[in-house]
């Protein structure tokens, strides 16, 4: 398994950045995620979606954030909109299936106030 994510980047805050996730293999049957830690904290949710589309937010960002998938492209991604200094972080994507979870490299994610 191999996922890439990409997007990150240094950003005002306010801003918005959109992440990628793509992976080497299908997507359709994983529910997909995004997770980021900061430095000094633990990893914690951002957002996952099942393969029918539901979606689940970390409260942090909801209403800010939006997860989204392309089984076409074996793609996930995230729209981050009106992000926040604590929003700094490096951002990993998730592969999950039957309690096992695969990650990719991380993306640092940087918001300057």
């Amino acid at each position: 398994v191999q996922l890439q994510a990409s997007g990150g980047g240094l950003v005002q805050a306010g801003e918005s950045l959109r992440l990628s996730c793509a992976s080497r293999s299908s997507i359709s049957s994983y529910r997909m995620g995004w997770y980021r830690q900061a430095p000094g904290k633990q990893r914690e949710l951002v957002a996952t979606i099942g393969t029918g589309g539901n979606t689940n937010y970390g409260d942090s960002v909801k209403g800010r954030f939006t997860i989204s998938r392309s089984n076409a492209e074996n793609t996930v991604y995230l729209q981050m909109n009106s992000l926040k200094p604590e929003d700094t972080a490096v951002y990993y994507c998730e592969r999950w299936y039957r309690g096992i979870s695969h990650w990719g490299q991380g993306t640092q994610v940087t918001v300057s106030s």
